[in-house]
């Protein structure tokens, strides 16, 4: 894969500095240097810097950054700049919250099939046009579709069987919303998110302050 040796926390950080530098555009913002950029985004500048020269040379000494150069090549590193079609199975709340979050268009995730295996849903029209369709139809939505990433938005206990049917399908990545982890081989990445671990984390920081 490709930049397969770069530390995972590095490949979270420039997702914050994506935020931060689109953040800076908005605000007319042309150039920046690397102690301001650091602020801005919480870390300190040895760390951008560090992070950056995985990648190669950026920004222009006693100068800084120009940020919209700096955010279109931070963007190519991530593979954010073309459209992602996205796939999601289970159609509860969580997963029609997640249909409705514009962000995901913002940033270029366009959700092009909804799947669930309740006979009651499939069928349904949803708000943003989609119409749920029966999981069992998966592997065809998605080669007709160009599906490249899957969200999991099931219950624990039939969260892996989506996984499965996801990777059998070829979906490349799945964000996983389940409280539960999954097993998938090597060749599809995934993502976890446990909102509950979130808030055990929140819980500890309340506690010990």
């Amino acid at each position: 894969m490709k930049f397969a040796k770069i530390p995972m926390a590095t490949i979270t950080r420039l997702c914050v500095y994506v935020r931060n530098l689109e953040e800076l555009l908005t605000d007319s913002v042309d150039v920046i240097s690397s102690e301001d950029l650091a602020r801005q985004c919480d870390v300190n500048a040895a760390q951008i810097r560090k992070d950056l020269a995985y990648f190669g040379e950026f920004g222009v000494r006693g100068v800084g950054y120009h940020v919209k150069d700096l955010l279109s090549e931070i963007k190519d590193i991530l593979g954010l700049n073309k459209i992602w079609n996205v796939a999601i199975a289970g159609i509860g709340n969580l997963g029609v919250a997640l249909l409705n979050h514009a962000n995901f268009i913002k940033h270029g995730y366009i959700f092009m099939a909804a799947v669930d295996k309740d006979n009651k849903k499939i069928g349904q029209k949803l708000k943003n046009g989609l119409t749920v369709e029966s999981i069992e139809k998966l592997p065809n939505i998605v080669k007709e579709k160009n599906i490249e990433i899957g969200i999991i938005a099931t219950p624990a206990n039939t969260a892996q069987g989506v996984a499965n049917q996801f990777v059998l399908s070829g979906v490349k990545g799945i964000l996983n919303f389940a409280p539960s982890r999954i097993q998938i081989p090597e060749s599809c990445a995934i993502q976890n998110v446990d909102f509950t671990m979130k808030m055990d984390t929140l819980a500890y920081f309340i506690s010990s302050s």
